[in-house]
């Protein structure tokens, strides 16, 4: 995709808005959805139309089709006059995606590289990372209010004994979540367990953690 206006997410949010049940935006890539190929082709058709509007276009060279069926279907999608590639599987982010999905339907996708920044900022999505780091956040107040006997609260506040191997200790999951909740919420260590044990305020401030 060669292009660089000031409305790069524009279409993108035209298109969205339009279809939500067919886009989805994810890190640099844009993924349609469809439970054929022929209303792929239309949603294609019309985030083509709504890129040249904006100035871009789509990247043929890194966009592909691929059809979640458990037999073989051909799914032939056309950015003008060039056909994209039907793939049976794609890695993105380290993840395998096959062509043969265990329990879903069979939907179309399709993906092309679009800048993330100005998608983000218009559709208002927030960062992979902070969605993680709120999830985990999340995870913590469960953690401390779980009542004894919980197998998860027991190993969370358990204390190993005995001799460790020489060298530097390994990073407990709570001293991180320690760490992060005290750069990204301003908690001290020492307060943390109070304050995430109280469950409307930690809900609180996870809604209001900063990106």
């Amino acid at each position: 995709m060669g292009c660089q206006p000031p409305d790069t997410g524009r279409p993108v949010c035209s298109l969205y808005d339009r279809c939500q049940s067919l886009v989805r935006i994810a890190g640099n890539d844009v993924v349609l959805l469809a439970s054929s190929a022929h209303d792929l082709q239309l949603s294609l058709d019309r985030f083509a139309a709504a890129c040249e509007v904006a100035g871009m276009k789509i990247s043929t060279s890194k966009s592909e089709a691929m059809v979640l069926n458990r037999k073989k279907v051909e799914c032939l999608l056309r950015v003008k006059e060039e056909i994209l590639p039907q793939v049976e599987e794609f890695k993105y982010l380290g993840v395998l995606f096959t062509g043969r999905p265990l329990f879903l339907p069979s939907p179309m996708v399709m993906s092309f590289g679009v800048r993330s920044s100005a998608i983000r900022e218009e559709l208002g999505v927030e960062p992979l990372l902070l969605r993680v780091e709120r999830s985990q956040m999340r995870w913590l107040g469960h953690l401390v209010r779980m009542p004894p006997g919980r197998l998860p609260g027991e190993v969370f506040r358990a204390c190993p004994s005995g001799r460790r191997p020489p060298g530097r200790p390994r990073t407990r999951w709570k001293d991180y979540v320690s760490r992060l909740a005290w750069e990204r919420l301003g908690i001290p260590p020492d307060e943390l367990e109070e304050v995430a044990g109280e469950r409307e305020v930690w809900a609180s401030l996870l809604r209001l953690l900063p990106p």
